[in-house]
């Protein structure tokens, strides 16, 4: 018979054993910290998120009258040259400001975030951040083309990174806190607390790990009540839920084919958007000036389609509704993929998040047009297409199809019509991927010499530095080094990279440092040292990924 102190000393040797090394674990990773900076950054996100949405309206009030987002409907009833009148003011508005108080010219978006969840040392700032969200406020309340997800990503992700060096977390928490004030902002502005999570997961962190799920969700779930609370629980899109049924598994076929448009309106929707930045840089016009010049330009485009103003949920909501012809969801495709890219060319701020929608919209309504036209009798609604060719065009631009299928479900509250989006997406995305090599996130940190594709270990390569890892030359030890002698040396802020190809190339176990402004030996580089480095940042990767 087992005695009452033998069962103590049983679990007192169980919790020894087996509870306390993870509870050790659970602490080191400053989890309990994590979990209320959590709490904070979902609450900041969910009030940043409703911030933001009023900021746009009221802009948009100044020249429209109304902070509804039935732009269209407001503008009929306006002069033909209204829809001039805004992007024009709000381009000059924010050249204004990138001349006073952006000198990167350029308002931070998702990219952004990526990048200062790579390296520390990126430009998130909250000042920065303060800016660049004003100049998106400013850019889609006066009409130009973008979405909001990305400037509020950024502005949230200012305020994580500001919130966990007042925590003072490790650098493993710090990347999780990040991802934390994106879920929040994702799930505060468009009402999809489980795609927040999701998005944050599968496109900041690249990664989905126990140690982040539980702070993103805590994170996610406080903004998404913010938000709810002040503008309802409504979804974004509604919809009739007898619209969104498939109608026969014969459509399979048609989903397919659908995924395939998709995936080549996401492919020239992207090279548009790296063409336009491209021509901007080389174009030589002051960046200041680039505002208004993109105003006027997208003013023009809203004579003719005004569907292209703003963030275009209203548009959006017609193509759901099959309530456009043919050839006008056609024109708005060219249309606003031209707006978006001279928008975020000039560098006035806005997101794309929201344009690709609208793009899947058109897309999925026109082919859903002709689907219905050729196959009466099989076919589903034009709504049920359009909505799966929102999923299809966004995923494949952002790179993020597990996130992007599930904010459908949750923009929309349908789920009758998984399997057809699963497969429309999944098409999409890999074709685009197969073309283009890279999501347009992914594409922006290449431009800035950031290739996450390749994986950590050419990460690691990258960023640690020699000055990282080379052992400081002892006190009294000649410090002298005669460059001219052709003798192998290596600058403190080398990378591992080219530090291990000189080791290579030198067939030498250490080299020297030196301090090119003095011409003094600083320290030296041991090949071993810079193997054991390499060595501890994949195995800190690995451990982040699957803790």
């Amino acid at each position: 018979m087992t005695t009452p102190i033998k069962t103590a000393k049983q679990i007192y040797f169980v919790t020894q054993r087996w509870v306390r090394p993870h509870l050790a674990s659970f602490f080191a990773l400053q989890q309990p910290r994590l979990w209320l900076l959590a709490i904070l950054l979902g609450l900041i996100g969910g009030a940043l998120g409703i911030a933001f949405r009023l900021a746009i309206g009221y802009v948009q009030w100044i020249w429209l009258g109304t902070t509804s987002e039935q732009v269209i409907t407001t503008l009929a009833t306006l002069p033909w040259w209204w829809p001039m009148i805004g992007p024009l003011g709000g381009g000059i508005v924010v050249g204004v400001i990138l001349y006073f108080w952006r000198p990167l010219g350029r308002a931070g978006g998702v990219a952004d975030v990526i990048e200062a969840r790579v390296r520390e040392s990126s430009s998130l700032t909250f000042r920065g951040a303060t800016v660049a969200t004003l100049v998106t406020a400013i850019t889609l309340g006066s009409g130009g083309s973008g979405g909001r997800e990305g400037p509020i990503v950024y502005y949230a992700a200012a305020a994580s990174k500001l919130g966990f060096r007042i925590f003072r977390l490790p650098a493993a928490a710090r990347r999780i806190a990040l991802a934390c004030g994106v879920a929040a902002a994702i799930s505060s502005s468009f009402n999809a607390p489980i795609a927040g999570v999701l998005f944050a997961h599968e496109v900041i962190l690249g990664h989905f790990a126990m140690s982040a799920f539980v702070p993103l969700v805590i994170a996610s779930v406080v903004a998404a009540i913010i938000s709810r609370l002040w503008f309802g629980e409504a979804p974004a899109f509604v919809i009739d839920p007898g619209a969104i049924t498939i109608s026969s598994y014969l459509e399979i076929p048609a989903f397919a084919l659908l995924g395939l448009v998709c995936a080549a309106v996401a492919i020239l929707f992207q090279t548009a958007l790296i063409g336009g930045d491209w021509l901007s840089k080389r174009s030589g016009i002051p960046v200041w000036v680039r505002p208004a010049i993109g105003g006027l330009l997208v003013g023009l485009i809203a004579l003719a389609f005004p569907h292209v103003l703003g963030v275009g949920y209203e548009a959006t909501d017609m193509a759901l509704a099959g309530s456009l012809d043919l050839w006008l969801m056609l024109a708005l495709i060219v249309a606003k993929t031209v707006a978006t890219t001279i928008t975020l060319s000039s560098r006035a701020g806005g997101g794309v998040f929201s344009p690709c929608l609208y793009l899947g919209a058109m897309t999925g309504g026109a082919f859903g047009i002709i689907a219905t036209s050729v196959f009466p009798d099989v076919a589903s609604s034009v709504g049920l297409y359009a909505l799966i060719g929102m999923g299809a065009v966004a995923a494949a631009v952002l790179g993020a199809p597990i996130s992007t299928a599930v904010m459908i479900f949750e923009l929309t509250g349908g789920f009758a019509f998984s399997i057809a989006l699963l497969l429309a997406v999944g098409i999409a995305t890999g074709l685009c991927q197969a073309v283009m090599g890279r999501s347009y996130f992914h594409w922006q940190l290449y431009t800035r010499g950031i290739m996450l594709e390749e994986g950590p270990h050419k990460h690691a390569a990258q960023f640690i530095r020699v000055r990282d890892f080379l052992r400081p030359l002892p006190e009294g030890e000649d410090n002298s080094f005669d460059i001219a002698s052709g003798a192998p040396w290596l600058r403190p802020t080398e990378t591992l990279e080219s530090a291990l190809k000189a080791f290579d190339a030198s067939e030498v176990s250490h080299l020297p440092v030196i301090e090119t402004r003095t011409n003094a030996i600083i320290g030296h580089a041991h090949h071993v040292d810079a193997l054991s480095s390499f060595n501890k940042a994949l195995v800190a990767h690995s451990r982040e990924e699957h803790s």
